[in-house]
């Protein structure tokens, strides 16, 4: 049942998500507030369709602790789900891509439409400060710049392995930043058979890391943070 669940499940989030991305590929000539509109409808009605057809929950912990305006999140990242979901909960989000993303029809479009920030991890330094120099200006829009500071996806339990982006982004912002634990990798397992198990997605924020650390303490604080939330999160067994 719960293969045929997850079965039903993608097949109509593909079918979805190529009816917004197509159907309303005309708001792409336009302002860059209605295609983040479309998004938040997007990852609530995947949300929704997650908890009718697959019995998966999701619950956001920590809301006194989600930023709004201006923000520096970092966050673990086990699946895609990752940033389908924080589109249903954070009010502009901005995600760090890589720019193979970008290639892909529609969604590359969507993305770089609505001012997502792309990277090319093979540029080294130019892309760092590349990094920096467009954060920025996705500051002065008063959005929640989202990072993943491992730079991929990790198993849920691999051991963190946090690459300099997000230091170089917490001193050039001069900005807290919000570490965010999830245990998105146990329920949306795409990637190992395409199942999808039941139980709770949980996003958690953590208190906010303040700015003006020195580079090792505020690596070593938000790895702790993060690794410890997420290890927590994987124990519970939701």
């Amino acid at each position: 049942m719960t293969v045929f669940r997850s079965l039903i499940f993608l097949v109509v989030f593909y079918v979805v998500s190529a009816i917004l991305a197509i159907g309303l590929s005309p708001l792409l000539l336009g302002p860059r507030k209605p295609l983040m509109a479309v998004m938040n409808f997007w990852g609530k009605m995947v949300t929704w369709l997650l908890r009718v057809i697959c019995g998966v929950k999701v619950e956001v912990r920590g809301r006194e602790h989600l930023p709004v305006g201006a923000a520096l999140i970092a966050t673990k990242h086990q699946r895609m789900f990752d940033i389908f979901g924080a589109f249903a909960f954070l009010p502009d989000a901005c995600f760090v891509l890589k720019k193979e993303l970008v290639s892909i029809p529609f969604f590359g479009w969507w993305a770089l439409r609505s001012h997502m920030i792309v990277v090319d991890r093979e540029g080294h330094s130019t892309a760092l400060r590349k990094l920096v120099t467009d954060s920025k200006e996705r500051m002065l829009e008063d959005r929640q710049l989202v990072i993943f500071p491992e730079g991929t996806r990790k198993e849920p339990g691999d051991a963190g392995d946090y690459k300099p982006g997000i230091a170089a982004l917490y001193r050039e912002l001069d900005l807290p930043v919000t570490p965010l634990a999830l245990n998105t990798g146990r329920h949306w397992n795409v990637a190992k058979g395409f199942i999808m198990q039941p139980g709770t997605i949980v996003f958690e924020f953590q208190p906010p890391i303040p700015s003006g650390l020195k580079r090792a303490e505020f690596m070593r604080q938000l790895e702790t943070s993060i690794e410890t939330a997420c290890n927590r999160l994987l124990e519970e067994g939701l």
